[in-house]
């Protein structure tokens, strides 16, 4: 196991939130991930279930894959995650089947967390992997992203629905 010092891991949660961005500029809700093996990203992802309509293209299947294809294994043992959100349910079904080793994230995600929140899959000694689980890694940058994201989200849905009123009461013609 590699355990990284506290600078160590906030280098790799940035470049995790770096990925988060690219989802956030796609108009996806801003999750990143990256795959740290032997000190050097070998995987990246961000959300893309928008894009893509797939419901399986979360920020870590997508890093999940990139490293398997860098290493020509499925096998992802001596890796590390860094995610910008507590991993749900498939992804950390995906964490333990890739033998990643150490899985660091941000905030704890109180609806759909499965490394901690609602169940613990990675540290589940009935599994026949565990992986080390460290939350709160940078948790107030990686919330602001979410948080901005969904404040603006609700901001251009209101907004939205104030011209859909405005442009009906305008085209109205009362009748006699």
């Amino acid at each position: 196991m590699m355990r990284f010092t506290e600078a160590e891991k906030a280098h790799w949660m940035k470049e995790a939130i770096k990925e988060a961005r690219k989802a956030e500029l796609l108009g996806e809700v801003p999750i990143g991930a990256v795959i740290v093996h032997e000190n050097k990203v070998i995987g990246r992802g961000h959300n893309l279930r928008e894009t893509s309509r797939d419901a399986t293209t979360h920020a870590e299947m997508i890093a999940i894959q990139a490293a398997n294809h860098h290493l020509k294994n499925w096998r992802l043992e001596g890796c590390q995650l860094f995610v910008t959100l507590e991993p749900c349910a498939m992804c950390s079904g995906a964490i333990v089947l890739s033998r990643i080793e150490e899985v660091y994230y941000g905030p704890k995600d109180l609806k759909g967390g499965t490394a901690g929140t609602l169940m613990n899959l990675l540290e589940d000694d009935r599994l026949n992997h565990q992986a080390y689980v460290e939350p709160g890694v940078m948790e107030e940058e990686c919330r602001e992203l979410l948080v901005s994201f969904f404040k603006e989200l609700r901001r251009k849905k209101k907004e939205a629905k104030l011209k859909q009123t405005c442009t009906c009461q305008v085209n109205h013609t009362p009748s006699d």
